[in-house]
């Protein structure tokens, strides 16, 4: 196999590590969000909790491979990104490590204000990394300043313009719907309501933003290349997007989730496709974009990696839906069946 196809082979591997991430980890993350919120009582909060407490560990492990995937098959991408967006990825890395604290450590002790810390640290542990990988790679589709060396001159602040703060609030709206979504499906009883109540306040904002983002997305994206249609999978994202709407209100709780995971599996179809062949744009010259090609390993690295990733993804993908089909059931207060 050439090395110019393998090197397309891993983006598309890279690609599909991410879109399994945001689409899994979104609904974690939303979760996460809405525990304050939703939950009024300790039972209840704990209830919540419970839904995602069998799978959110494996759910991360999406980004860890993703990056692994990164720094072996694109080394210089990684490189720039992990030095460039340092601070940002940092302020990511806090944020798993209160969610994963908080999950563990909220039940260990039964005083009400440790545990309302703890609830609190887990709404700021999955905000910081939906805001922040929004805005990560709103950046990388509009640009970053990346000179002729291949290294990246900004600092924090140059990822915080509007395209970027808007990609940020987008994708936690849309996490805190597609989390909404997921607790109707997995909580019984009063709760169930409100998860599918405020699943229905949260789809006209998030409506709103995605729509925001696309205008802007298509105007920089799209028309600055001389491209007037942008293709089936940014056009049905939108659509079923709005068609959670229907959904949620006719209380088809199945199809709101599937919906709204669809949106964002497309949205990164759109975003992948839109970037390739580059892996990251120069907004200094394009010249020193930095593409699949003169940021990839070797054709040999890339062979092995191929024949690992054939041997293990199978194995990996076989054991999380088992477990997510081991968990499958409905979740209520009772304190018999709560384990976090």
């Amino acid at each position: 196999m050439s090395h110019q196809t393998l090197q397309t082979i891993w983006f598309i591997l890279i690609a599909i590590l991410w879109i399994g991430f945001f689409f899994l980890e979104g609904f974690d993350f939303g979760v996460g969000m809405l525990l304050p919120f939703l939950g009024k009582t300790d039972e209840e909060r704990r209830a919540i909790i419970n839904t995602i407490g069998s799978v959110w560990d494996g759910n991360e492990v999406w980004l860890l491979t993703a990056g692994g995937a990164t720094f072996a098959a694109f080394p210089h991408w990684y490189a720039t990104m992990f030095s460039g967006f340092y601070l940002a990825l940092f302020l990511l890395l806090v944020g798993l490590i209160l969610r994963g604290v908080s999950f563990e450590y909220r039940s260990k002790n039964p005083d009400p204000k440790w545990r309302n810390r703890f609830d609190w640290m887990i709404f700021t542990g999955s905000l910081l990394p939906s805001v922040l990988l929004g805005t990560a790679f709103a950046n990388l589709l509009r640009g970053v300043p990346i000179d002729q060396s291949m290294t990246y001159t900004g600092n924090l602040f140059t990822l915080l313009n509007p395209y970027g703060l808007l990609g940020g609030l987008t994708t936690t709206a849309v996490f805190l719907l597609h989390g909404a979504n997921f607790l109707s499906l997995k909580l019984d009883g009063k709760l169930r309501e409100e998860a599918r109540a405020a699943a229905g306040k949260i789809w006209g904002v998030a409506v709103v933003l995605y729509i925001l983002l696309a205008i802007f997305t298509y105007i920089s994206g799209y028309w600055a290349r001389g491209m007037v249609n942008p293709g089936i999978a940014p056009i049905t994202a939108l659509v079923v997007l709005l068609a959670a709407g229907y959904t949620i209100r006719q209380k088809m709780e199945g199809w709101s989730f599937a919906l709204v995971a669809l949106n964002i599996v497309l949205t990164q179809v759109t975003f992948f496709s839109l970037m390739f062949p580059n892996v990251m744009i120069s907004s200094l010259n394009p010249a020193w974009n930095l593409t699949i090609y003169n940021a990839s390993s070797s054709q040999y690295t890339l062979t092995v990696m191929s024949i690992v990733a054939l041997i293990f993804v199978p194995i990996v993908l076989a054991y999380q839906g088992w477990t997510y089909y081991m968990f499958r059931k409905r979740i209520s207060t009772d304190k018999k069946s709560l384990v976090y």
